[in-house]
């Protein structure tokens, strides 16, 4: 039971971190490897560019959830400096609702498509597999997404119901 515990643990706090990693480099390496092979060898494959742009996709997303997770994403927080701590958190749980709910139509709506592509075979132009692999980056990175906001949640109804300050995200400037 331990084990799992710190398994848990090591995924939630670094989950998003790995899963980008790995993304990053797969679209770094297969793009280096394709300037080189058009540049030296003037020759380049299909199968290079459909990797990079399904990593890239990936990358977008699992990076949406991560940045929902340390409330590093775009937002207009000039209103919020101005306000009590309280309106504060109500402000940011309003918000999380918000995201949430938009994240749940993304979900049903990107499975939606991803439930077609799997029905009639779709298969990629250059790898030729299955689309569903690519497409399921959308309902994955808005499940996660979701994740991540119901975490938020939590933690902001805890922070209002024990009179602590929200926890606000890092920022990119001061």
């Amino acid at each position: 039971m331990m084990k799992f515990k710190q398994l848990y643990h090591s995924i939630d706090r670094n989950g998003e971190r790995w899963l980008l990693l790995v993304f990053y480099v797969m679209l770094v390496g297969t793009m280096f490897i394709e300037v080189i092979r058009r540049e030296i060898f003037a020759y380049s494959s299909i199968w290079g560019e459909e990797i990079v742009r399904y990593s890239f996709i990936y990358l977008a997303w699992i990076g949406a959830a991560a940045a929902v997770k340390e409330r590093g994403h775009i937002r207009i927080d000039v209103i919020l400096n101005y306000v009590p701590p309280t309106s504060k958190a109500l402000l940011y749980i309003f918000g999380d609702i918000v995201m949430f709910v938009i994240a749940l139509v993304a979900i049903y709506w990107s499975w939606e498509a991803l439930h077609v592509s799997w029905t009639f075979g779709s298969v990629t132009h250059g790898l030729r597999i299955s689309q569903t692999f690519f497409l399921f980056a959308v309902p994955f990175g808005f499940s996660l997404v979701v994740l991540r906001l119901i975490q938020s949640f939590c933690r902001d109804l805890s922070d209002l119901r024990k009179g602590r300050a929200v926890y606000q995200g890092d920022k990119l400037f001061d």
